[in-house]
């Protein structure tokens, strides 16, 4: 299929759900006694759901496959997404739409309790899939049980595919095997590898044109390629980081738009998704705006690294 039929240019698959952040007022939860006081905001989240507002937010051209319940949540979801311009392809979950608590810690820390409600049995409609995979240029893919089935399909149709480890805790996961298999790029968290030489080298091993880019938080992030591994320091923004949620999606965002969609060298798409992360992060939920593609422009010919 030539690339004037594919009028989307981003597809996302995965979780999204409705997230309940837990804001504290002190500085830990006292569990001595029955109640503590916070701020409790409900906002659309999840890997799935950033994602996709994110690429919406920066006029690209976004289309959403998921799944939802038949509940208050689900058609809050829909609504949301349609507000956003992104096209959805939503399955039903039969145990109702996700849910997540996250309990956020003043310097913007979290603690995550995820409910997946049906994912792990939710059998997608390949063929809806297809057409719309069919589509696309790139397939930003989480880790959903159901959503393996869904890379077999953009493979054969020449659809790039992107796919966050998340918080991976061993490169043997046999969970995430399909995912590594099968992607042409990689996103993790480092936070359980310090140093993650060892894991980029892992992760790049029997692909040797894939890039991996991992999130080192404060620390910044880091890109191993072909031509070894690069680390860049922390985007430095005026506002103060507040709430983490939604920052690897930013930073994943970022840099598929960069590079894979603008043809953006890969250490300036890494730069605007650093970006894109750190303004994410200097927003509480409920009030977060995933940034434009004007404004990222701005911030990115500010702090060029190049320029």
């Amino acid at each position: 299929m030539g690339q004037s039929s594919r009028n989307i240019d981003a597809v996302v698959a995965g979780c999204i759900g409705v997230d309940t952040n837990v804001y504290l007022y002190g500085a830990d939860i006292d569990f001595n006694v029955e109640a503590n006081f916070s701020q409790n905001i409900d906002c659309v989240g999840q890997a799935g759901g950033y994602s996709s507002l994110g690429f919406a937010s920066l006029g690209l051209r976004t289309a959403f496959i998921g799944s939802v319940g038949r509940d208050w949540h689900g058609e809050h979801i829909r609504h949301e997404l349609r507000r956003a311009g992104i096209e959805p392809l939503l399955f039903d979950d039969p145990l109702g739409t996700h849910r997540s608590v996250n309990f956020m810690y003043r310097d913007g820390r979290r603690k995550n309790f995820y409910d997946g409600k049906g994912h792990m049995d939710i059998r997608p409609d390949l063929e809806a899939c297809r057409a719309l995979l069919s589509r696309a240029r790139v397939l930003h893919v989480h880790l959903e049980n159901w959503c393996r089935e869904l890379l077999p399909l953009a493979r054969q149709l020449g659809v790039v595919v992107s796919c966050d480890l998340q918080d991976v805790t061993s490169l043997d996961d046999p969970y995430r095997r399909d995912f590594i298999e099968q992607a042409d790029l990689l996103f993790f968290s480092t936070v359980n590898f310090p140093d993650p030489h060892e894991a980029i080298s892992r992760l790049r091993q029997g692909h040797p044109d894939r890039m991996v880019i991992g999130g080192m938080g404060a620390r910044g992030c880091v890109l191993g390629t072909r031509d070894g591994v690069r680390f860049f320091p922390p985007v430095e923004l005026d506002a103060p980081v507040v709430d983490t949620n939604g920052a690897g999606d930013a930073l994943a965002v970022g840099f598929l738009t960069g590079h894979m969609l603008e043809g953006h060298a890969p250490e300036d798409a890494l730069l605007r998704g650093q970006i894109a992360a750190r303004h994410v992060c200097a927003q509480r939920s409920g009030q977060k705006q995933p940034i434009t593609s004007s404004h990222l422009d701005e911030l990115f010919h500010r702090l060029s690294r190049t320029g």
